[in-house]
């Protein structure tokens, strides 16, 4: 199996995260994953924006404590005028759709699905999608859709599978690429859920990328604090990931918590955000179709890390 840039990037991230305490030089990291110095400081730093070191600094349970003692403000400020901060601001516009109790039920019928593999860079990730949206977004290892497949039996059980690589490739590149680049198409995505599970997934939208937000908190902004267990059941049910970032949910305490893509690849993620230094101004739009005949439309702004 050839060894991605993913793959060199995770190991090395591994290595920061398990040791981070003893803060490895760059020859030792470089060792470790069997790179030269200057090779891995030009590979790490095109792939975080930032350098091994820098990255290192989001990787630490203080940098994401650092990050909770804003956390009790973002949801609430993004149901404001916006959220302020040393970056550029930039609009994200939630539009949800709902379908109608009969499609719900449906589970999927007279739907064509297609699916595929395409490249993030977090791994290879495994796209779903109907003409009215990305209906699942998980990353998979070695390539092996087969679960990812079954989950969308579970799913959408009626529906048409049709694989298309191409267009996954291509879709996978918009999901990933698309909220760094000046000019970037709206995205749409399609997701069954309870109304309960549609309302949490809504939350995560108002999380801003370099942010988070604790379960306890999350559910508060949801129903109540006392829903944490059902609301982090919800955020673990969530079927698009990145999209609906649910990677943005960490512990009380700081810890990274758990993810269904791996906790390093989580801890990937939150410190690929926080340092991609986000500064798009431009508006972007996620389409969320959920179980009830309604549209509600919500402007907000946020801040990028």
């Amino acid at each position: 199996m050839n060894t991605t840039d993913y793959d060199r990037i995770e190991a090395a991230i591994r290595y920061l995260a398990s040791n981070r305490e003893n803060q490895p030089e760059l020859a030792e990291l470089a060792a470790h994953v069997g790179l030269s110095q200057s090779h891995l400081h030009r590979l790490f730093s095109r792939w975080a924006g930032v350098t091994p070191k820098r990255f290192l600094e989001f990787l630490t349970v203080q940098y994401a404590k650092k990050l909770l003692d804003n956390s009790e403000s973002v949801l609430a400020a993004a149901h404001g005028s916006g959220l302020t901060g040393p970056g550029r601001l930039h609009d994200h516009f939630v539009t949800v759709e709902a379908v109608t109790p009969g499609e719900y039920r449906s589970r999927g019928a007279g739907l064509t699905i297609r699916f595929g593999t395409g490249e993030s860079p977090f791994g290879p990730v495994f796209v779903a999608w109907t003409e009215r949206g990305v209906c699942r977004v998980a990353f998979v290892a070695n390539g092996d859709v087969s679960a990812e497949k079954e989950a969308l039996r579970r799913t959408w059980g009626r529906a048409s599978l049709e694989s298309d690589e191409p267009m996954a490739t291509a879709l996978a590149r918009s999901i990933f690429q698309a909220p760094f680049e000046a000019e970037r198409r709206p995205l749409t995505v399609l997701v069954r859920g309870t109304n309960f599970q549609l309302a949490v997934w809504r939350a995560l939208l108002r999380v801003p990328p370099g942010q988070v937000v604790t379960y306890g908190r999350l559910a508060e902004e949801v129903c109540s604090a006392k829903a944490a267990r059902a609301t982090g059941n919800a955020v673990a049910r969530n079927p698009i990931a990145f999209l609906i970032p649910c990677h943005r949910v960490i512990r009380a305490g700081g810890s990274t918590g758990n993810y269904a893509g791996g906790v390093t690849r989580k801890r990937c993620m939150l410190a690929w955000e926080a340092s991609r230094q986000i500064e798009q101004a431009a508006p972007e739009s996620v389409l969320v179709l959920g179980d009830r005949h309604q549209a509600v439309s919500a402007g907000a702004r946020r801040r990028g890390l």
